[in-house]
């Protein structure tokens, strides 16, 4: 069985069992066809450093966290540098002991070109391009330096999305080199059910319009506007799951417009608590500036939930129906007001959503990245 080393930041541990969750999803549904040993540098200053545990359901991956050095803001020209520092040791190790066929590593600075660094084309690299790495980091001129000096020597760069490729080929990244590999949904934990059912389990009231958002509260994921939005909607409820820097001014922001009674913070939740509120919703909200192809988009239409998102990234790739729901221009108030009018008002097709989303499973994703993967090994 070939051995694969996955080298990211983007791991979950116990005490942060969402960070990189879809990583660790991805590498569980290679298991059966990879062994799979797991690395992952956490950059911390010297006076944060922290022991991490594994999730119970990662320990057979047997995971390793490496405290790794790093200078905010102004180490953009030698972070991957002082990370495969202090990963050498533990990455020296593994060559020795595991002695892994390929690495596979996400986010690409500066995980990806720390890992193409240290192995120096001793063992292959395939890098994942997640979303953020891609749309911002290459507008930054030193990372975008370091990332296009570096990335050419992975076999192959996976995107999320198509726009991502097309983002790396218009900076001058080798095309032949691009593979667009969609994330995958468990279509097990999400489905459709009775949303009268699972209203009252959520304690929500069966007889309003209810609007989901779901994910960080972050500038880039614009949740502000997503409540100003709604302040113009006196019939429908938000519901927003998640946490980050900006959850207090929504707060505040829901206050001042008088929406406070109307906008549910429901925190932090596991994938089961997030179908339940995907079967009381009649709506998922995804009101960001920039996406690659979101995970909870996948999830709604594996829910047989339709869609309000922004037109941005990689999501017009897979919002392509009609009955999937609409896009709107990132940013703009009265774009998202009316899309989510029309979209209330609109016939839900569940069944066909559900339908649509049956291409997105994990297993169908694995096997394209155990294709990858294959080809790294076979071509070395």
């Amino acid at each position: 069985m070939p051995r694969l080393l996955f080298l990211s930041n983007l791991f979950p541990t116990a005490a942060e069992p969402y960070r990189g969750l879809d990583n660790a999803t991805l590498l569980r549904a290679l298991a059966p066809q990879f062994e799979i040993r797991v690395l992952s540098p956490r950059p911390v200053l010297p006076w944060g450093r922290k022991a991490f545990s594994a999730r119970p359901e990662d320990a057979a991956l047997e995971p390793r966290w490496v405290p790794c050095a790093y200078m905010p803001k102004i180490g953009s020209a030698v972070n991957h540098l002082l990370m495969a520092g202090s990963l050498r040791r533990e990455f020296e190790q593994s060559l020795r002991g595991f002695r892994p066929d390929v690495i596979l590593s996400s986010w690409i600075y500066p995980d990806s070109c720390a890992a193409l660094h240290l192995a120096h084309g001793r063992v292959p690299v395939v890098t994942i391009a997640q979303g953020s790495d891609v749309h911002q980091y290459l507008r930054m001129p030193v990372r975008r330096r370091v990332i296009l000096k570096h990335l050419p020597r992975a076999e192959a760069v996976i995107t999320r999305s198509g726009e991502l490729a097309r983002i790396l080929e218009r900076a001058g990244f080798p095309a032949a080199k691009l593979r667009t590999v969609y994330n995958g949904v468990c279509l097990d934990t999400f489905q459709p059910r009775d949303q009268a059912a699972a209203r009252r389990e959520s304690e929500l009231p069966g007889d309003a319009w209810i609007l989901l958002f779901v994910g960080n509260f972050y500038p880039v994921k614009n949740p502000l506007l997503l409540i100003r939005a709604v302040a113009q909607l006196p019939e429908a409820l938000l519901v927003m799951a998640g946490g980050g820097p900006l959850e207090q001014a929504c707060r505040d922001l829901a206050g001042q417009l008088g929406i406070a009674s109307r906008v549910l913070f429901v925190g932090r939740m596991n994938p089961g608590e997030i179908a339940c509120l995907m079967n009381c919703a009649d709506l998922l909200v995804i009101p960001s500036e920039n996406e690659g192809v979101p995970n909870v988009l996948l999830e709604a239409f594996a829910s047989g939930l339709p869609v309000v998102a922004s037109r941005v990234g990689g999501i017009p790739e897979v919002l392509d129906q009609d009955l999937l729901g609409r896009m709107a221009p990132a940013g703009e108030l009265p774009a998202l007001v009316e899309s989510l009018r029309q979209q209330l008002a609109a016939p839900r097709d569940t069944a066909a959503i559900r339908w649509h989303a049956r291409r997105f499973s994990w297993e169908a994703a694995a096997s394209q990245y155990r294709d990858i993967l294959m080809a790294a090994i076979e071509t070395r």
